[in-house]
Formats: C-alpha cells, structure tokens, sequence
C-alpha cells in the first residue's frame, strides 16, 4: 500500500501516527519502516531564519512526534526541553526576543543549518536527520526551495492616529508566535512559491500512490502553501488514486490552533462544510473526492463524497479509526 499524506504541524503529526498505526505500527522494523509505504509532504511555509539557524516547525513537528521525542503537553518541540540558551539571548537583547528556542532543539537546528550551508537540499537534510529519530514515515518537504508564507497587516508599530495606517508584510512566525494573529490582517503571501519546484519524490509520491489524504491540517497557511508550490494541484489533480482531506474544524471551531484566523482573512466561513468547498471537487476543478466531517457536524460539498465520523485525534488508535474511513470513502481496501 502507498499512501501519501499533505500535512502542516501538530495535527498533521497526529493524524500520521494514525496512518501509521493503522498500517502495522505494531510490527514495525527496527528502523521504524512498515511493509507499507507511508510518504508525508510537508509544509515549509512556517520555515524560517532565525539567530543564524534554519528552522522548518511542521518537519521537526512531525520527526520529533513520530520518532517519540515530542513534548506531548505542548505538541511541538522535545520533552524535557530547557532554555538556557533563550535566556542568555535574552540577556544579551538579541532579536527577536519573542520566539523561543529550545536547548534540545536548537541541536536539530545546527545541523539543518550547518548541512543546507555546505549545499544540500532541504530534503536530503531531512533525511539525514530522520536517520535519528526512526519515524517509518518518509518526510519530505513539499519544496527545497523557498516559499515562505507572509502575511500583509496593518503596521502595528506605525502611528494609528494617521489618516492612511501602514500596511507591511511580515513573516507568518511573527504574525502567529508575536501577534497571535490578533492585529489587522489583509492577505497571506507566499514568498518564492513562484519559482519553488517540488522536492525529489514529492511528485512520484502523489502519482504512484494508492490513496492521497489530506490531513486536518490550517486550510490555509499549511495545506494553502503546499498547493502554492506550483506543480502540486497538478498532480493531486491527475493522480489515479483517490483524494480524501479530513476536516480540521469541528462544531464550527479549530481544535487547536488559529484556523478561523487564517480562514476570516481569504473570506472563508470557519465550518466543516464552507472548507470542503474551499478545496473543491475533481470532477470540477478542485482537488477532493471524499471528505471527512466530525460526527456532529454536516456539509454538502458538491461532486464530494462527505462522511460523518469522530474526527478527534485522543490517541493513535482513535485516530487510525478515523484513516480507515477515508480509505473506505475512497474505496481503497487494506
């Protein structure tokens, strides 16, 4: 079985490790690999530089959840994490000061950064850096290339009391970690994603698969900038196996996260139904064919096969229960 899953940060790192149990976790190899062949493409729009190191938060998300290094309480970076190193940047008043980095993590980002300066692609660091943590998912970043996401505010520094308030594009870390997405926001842009080609096997990934899921992963800021990598609806497009996505809204809220934020800003109603439709058909011109809403909620999605299950991720059981729907919407037997 292949089976390729777009994927963002913590949710995406949840619902693999149900793609994963679902498909032989128990009987897993020592390197943490299946008899299937399980392909995450991963988000690099929150990538960012930072202190002089490269960090990629929804890759090290799901290597650190599936390699069992995640700190279960806050879903990102590691367990048992300290922050010397943050508080002596702090005194020194080196910026920003808003974002923090782990000691543990800080090593992840030494390497990454120390191996992207010597010349290699994104996505052979990522595979070197699997080599540690055993994931028995292959993660490979949606691009090599840059394609940041950034978003378009309101200068929150500038003077409010002007006749024509600023506007300024800032990067999606600062908007998210420092603003908490709560200053006035027009657009979201992803930066580079024009020139971006998909990294190696991304492409392969999606055409050979058997099944395509979509993660209940941002609409926007993580499955969004996957498509902006141009070459990818292409593909979700003509690939001969089904695409199934999986809500990430339940009751009309994100479960975690900032979804409704993003959402509100392209004009897109926080429901279950109102995403599906943002992502469209294949019959039409979009990119689903089935679809997965929580057991309380509804949606009619035009030319989309629409199912109603539990949709919360309490633990890789349940949430391998919730990839068994998709394969059966999609009619993929296991």
């Amino acid at each position: 079985m292949k089976v390729t899953v777009l994927v963002g940060g913590v949710g995406g790192a949840r619902f693999l490790q149900g793609v994963r149990n679902l498909l032989g976790d128990d009987s897993a190899g020592a390197d943490g690999s299946t008899d299937h062949e399980i392909t995450a493409v991963v988000n690099v729009g929150d990538d960012v530089w930072m202190h002089g190191l490269r960090i990629c938060p929804d890759l090290d998300t799901c290597m650190y959840t599936l390699g069992g290094g995640i700190d279960p309480e806050r879903g990102w970076g590691h367990i048992g994490e300290t922050w010397n190193a943050k508080e002596e940047l702090a005194a020194y008043g080196a910026q920003p000061d808003w974002f923090g980095l782990g000691d543990r993590d800080i090593a992840t980002h030494l390497i990454r950064s120390q191996m992207l300066r010597a010349g290699y692609p994104l996505s052979a660091v990522t595979e070197a850096l699997c080599n540690r943590w055993k994931p028995g998912v292959s993660l490979l970043p949606v691009s090599d290339d840059r394609s940041e996401t950034h978003v378009v505010v309101t200068d929150p520094e500038n003077d409010t009391d002007s006749a024509e308030p600023q506007q300024k594009a800032i990067h999606f870390q600062e908007w998210w970690v420092r603003y908490r997405a709560q200053v006035p926001t027009h657009s979201f842009a992803y930066v580079g994603a024009e020139q971006a080609k998909p990294a190696p096997g991304v492409l392969e990934a999606i055409e050979s698969a058997d099944i395509v899921l979509l993660a209940p992963s941002n609409p926007v800021v993580s499955i969004g900038a996957i498509l902006a990598v141009p070459g990818i609806r292409g593909a979700l497009r003509t690939t001969k196996a089904k695409i199934v996505g999986v809500s990430p809204i339940i009751g009309g809220k994100p479960l975690r996260g900032m979804a409704d934020e993003c959402l509100a800003v392209i004009g897109v109603e926080t429901s279950a139904e109102a995403i599906g439709r943002h992502y469209g058909a294949r019959s039409g011109t979009g990119i689903l064919d089935g679809w997965l809403v929580h057991s309380t909620d509804e949606a009619d999605v035009p030319g989309v096969s629409v199912r109603s299950v539990p949709l919360i991720m309490s633990d890789p059981e349940t949430t391998a229960e919730m990839v068994r729907a998709a394969f059966d919407v999609a009619g993929v037997s296991l």
